[in-house]
């Protein structure tokens, strides 16, 4: 018999002073068996980063041709692709021909930085990519605040993320590994 996701209920109350988006997002999110706190908190973390009423969860582990978050228009064309932890480069050369924009949200500390110096370098001509590294400290402070119901705050500004559950505080401060060109979107 398969293991059933987990489901996760997150209230999550954004302010984005750098990109003036404020305002309350109800998340439900299913967490694979195989997941960690760690990895479902740094998919909320990239939903916070990018909040908007197009953005959405993929199926999740269980489905290759999907990403952990996107964002489609209208047409169905795939604007944004959010991938959490270190996939493979094949998947992303795949993602940024499909996406307008790939956005990678690295974690895992020393582990992160051996991905980064082993598929950085084939994915600096992917233009429309940008890999940001989640500090290990932060992931794991993250991973903390992981409740089957929570009601977090995220406060962005300056490139500086403050994550709260009302009883704790995390900072985060995402390292950007490789930006996308502003051209290739």
């Amino acid at each position: 018999m398969a293991l059933k996701a987990t489901i996760f209920k997150a209230d999550v109350q954004i302010a984005d002073m750098d990109r003036h988006h404020y305002g309350g997002h109800a998340l439900t999110i299913a967490r694979h068996p195989s997941e960690t706190d760690e990895r479902m908190m740094e998919r909320i973390l990239a939903f916070a980063h990018h909040a908007g009423d197009e953005l959405a969860f993929g199926k999740g582990l269980s489905a290759d041709e999907e990403p952990d978050l996107w964002e489609k228009d209208l047409t169905g064309g795939v604007e944004l692709w959010i991938e959490v932890g270190l996939p493979d480069e094949k998947r992303l050369r795949k993602a940024c021909g499909r996406a307008s924009e790939v956005q990678v949200y690295a974690y895992g500390g020393h582990g992160a930085e051996i991905w980064w110096k082993q598929t950085g370098g084939d994915l600096a001509r992917n233009k429309n990519l940008s890999v940001m590294n989640v500090p290990r400290q932060g992931s794991q402070a993250m991973a903390r605040l992981a409740q089957r119901t929570m009601q977090l705050q995220v406060t962005i500004q300056e490139g500086q993320i403050w994550v709260a559950d009302g009883k704790e505080s995390v900072q985060v401060e995402l390292v950007a590994w490789k930006k996308a060109d502003p051209a290739a979107r």
